[in-house]
């Protein structure tokens, strides 16, 4: 399928390839959907294979971030940027300072941001090329580092589950497996270890398992592959995509499904798997937008207090999506979509609605704005 076609069948307004051979920059930058703002979407960077896989890649996070932002309720549209490199060689002041030259080129339609692999002192380096970037760090207006946020909706997510699944939000004594304990991961294993849950977890990264083992010396950690099977009241995936999946479903032993992954589903149709098993599901779209409502704020004047309040909710619409997923009868991924595309549409109709009346004036009719 072309890049094009590609386009076309997810929906994508623009799709944009950059390089520039004095820093090694190869980078690709999706905007999905601006009907309800600009585009906004973290900055990945990823020793990707091909093109073509940071190419599919990028197109499913942009996709991911509209429906993000409208279901959280937020002014904005969808995007995402992936940089091809390994993060661990390839990383530069030059390199960041020059994709921020191509984010200042699209003149606003995209706004960036922190995401895997990238920091915020690289978001620091974007920032003194253009000001279409968000999650810069606290001492220059921003919020920093957004991971603590996008914790704590994942947190209200697991809690809405809880309150779903057992008749009580409390996670005092639930067991929680986590895949994946970098930013995301660790900052909500605190506030688990807070509310009284344990622990089990995972990760390939050394580093990150000695943190772990430092802060939580009762938490349990086993390998890649067992996280999987694990008994637990929670799967929490918050490493890469697609983790739930043909392979992987039937080994689950838990109640819920809830965690800060992307793409968590590797197909649409995991979602009805893991309703005909009776395994609740809350939608990584909707209970991660915490970093995402966070760094939103920060175009109104950033204040925590205001950020917090704003990601607590994410609790009440994890409640409202699974009531309609049981009125429809339909998976709860697909209960997401439908909360999220009917406030999409909704605002496209108003604009097509006006559009249509400004185009049809009559001659000497004042345009009115």
């Amino acid at each position: 399928m072309s890049t094009l076609d590609r386009m076309y069948s997810m929906g994508h307004e623009e799709v944009v390839f950059f390089q520039d051979k004095s820093c090694g920059l190869k980078a690709i930058i999706a905007i999905h959907d601006t009907t309800l703002g600009p585009a906004l979407g973290g900055t990945r960077m990823w020793p990707y294979a091909s093109e073509d896989e940071a190419l599919v890649d990028v197109l499913r996070l942009s996709r991911g971030m509209t429906y993000k932002a409208a279901v959280s309720g937020l002014n904005l549209g969808g995007g995402k940027a992936v940089i091809i490199g390994d993060p661990k060689k390839n990383k530069s002041e030059a390199l960041f300072r020059s994709f921020g030259r191509f984010v200042e080129s699209l003149n606003g339609r995209y706004i960036t941001a922190e995401d895997v692999n990238t920091s915020v002192d690289d978001i620091e380096h974007i920032f003194t090329e253009t000001n279409y970037v968000t999650g810069v760090a606290q001492q220059y207006g921003g919020s920093g580092n957004p991971a603590p946020y996008t914790a704590l909706g994942v947190f209200r997510g697991i809690e809405a589950s809880a309150a779903k699944a057992f008749g009580n939000r409390s996670l005092n004594g639930k067991t929680i497996a986590i895949q994946g304990v970098g930013a995301v991961g660790f900052e909500l294993s605190k506030l688990l270890s807070t509310a009284g849950a344990s622990i089990t977890y995972t990760d390939i990264n050394e580093k990150n398992i000695m943190r772990m083992k430092e802060s939580f010396p009762s938490a349990k950690f086993v390998g890649e592959s067992e996280i999987f099977s694990a008994a637990c009241d929670v799967y929490s995936p918050c490493a890469l995509g697609a983790s739930i999946n043909d392979e992987t479903i039937p080994l689950l032993k838990c109640k819920i499904v809830a965690g800060a992954a992307n793409n968590q589903l590797k197909e649409d149709r995991h979602g009805q798997i893991l309703r005909d098993k009776n395994i609740i599901y809350a939608p990584d779209y909707l209970i991660n937008a915490g970093g995402l409502m966070n760094v939103s704020i920060e175009f109104e004047g950033w204040a925590d207090s205001k950020s917090r309040r704003m990601i607590d909710t994410i609790y009440d619409k994890t409640i409202d999506v699974f009531h309609i997923s049981e009125e429809q009868g339909i998976p709860v991924n697909k209960a997401a979509d439908v909360m999220a595309e009917n406030r999409i549409n909704s605002i496209r109709g108003i604009k097509n609605s006006y559009l249509g009346k400004v185009h049809h004036r009559m001659p000497g009719q004042k345009r009115r704005f």
